[in-house]
This record gives structure tokens, sequence and C-alpha cells, in this order.
């Protein structure tokens, strides 16, 4: 009886993970360990990097009310403050747009905000 290899299947895998590591530089998308490697990482940072994004966006939006706010001489957390006392429900995300395309519109809010 001949001797069996895993042969195609192990070729397999270390092509599809070649393919994986297609575009890191040296190495990394060259030698089999150390575009594993490679990949692995990539994986796990992309993967606490897409928590992340989540914590920089809201960051900016809060950056960018802020200096909205205080050009309308009042401070971000009051403004937060009174539009929650107003019963207004509007997401950061929506007022930093706001803030940027519809000066007019982010004025009334500071309004019921400085109101409440």
């Amino acid at each position: 009886m001949s001797r069996a290899t895993n042969a195609p299947a192990s070729r397999a895998r270390r092509r599809r993970r070649l393919e994986e590591a297609k575009g890191f530089r040296g190495a990394r998308s060259k030698l089999f360990r150390t575009a594993t490697e490679a990949v692995d990482r990539a994986r796990a940072l992309a993967t606490i990097h897409r928590k992340l994004k989540k914590r920089d966006f809201r960051q900016l939006w809060i950056a960018r009310i802020n200096a909205a706010t205080r050009a309308e001489g009042i401070s971000y957390s009051q403004f937060i403050a009174g539009l929650a006392k107003a019963g207004v429900i509007l997401n950061r995300k929506m007022m930093s747009e706001i803030a940027i395309r519809d000066p007019e519109g982010f004025k009334q809010l500071v309004e019921i905000a400085k109101k409440a």
C-alpha cells in the first residue's frame, strides 16, 4: 500500500493563507509562518478597531457639538442636559450634522436647551 499524504489539503490551506496575506510587505506575504502570524494579528486588530471606531466617531461628534454650542454661548454639558430636560431625542451624530450643515436649525436647538 502506498503512503498517503495530506498534500492537496495542506497545499490548499497554505495557498489560502498566503492569499489572505496578499498586500502585506516582505516576508509577511511570502513565507507561510510569517504570513500566518501577520494574518492572525490583522484579524485580531480588525476586531478591536471595529470597536474603537465607534468610540472615535462619538468623540468627533461630541467635539463638533461642543464647538458649535460654545459659539452660541453655552457649554456642551449644559446643552445636552437642556435637551434631555426638554425631551428632545436626537443622537449626537445627527446633532453634529445639524451643527455643520444647518446653523440656524442648531441655534433653535440651543434655544430649546437654554429654555429648559
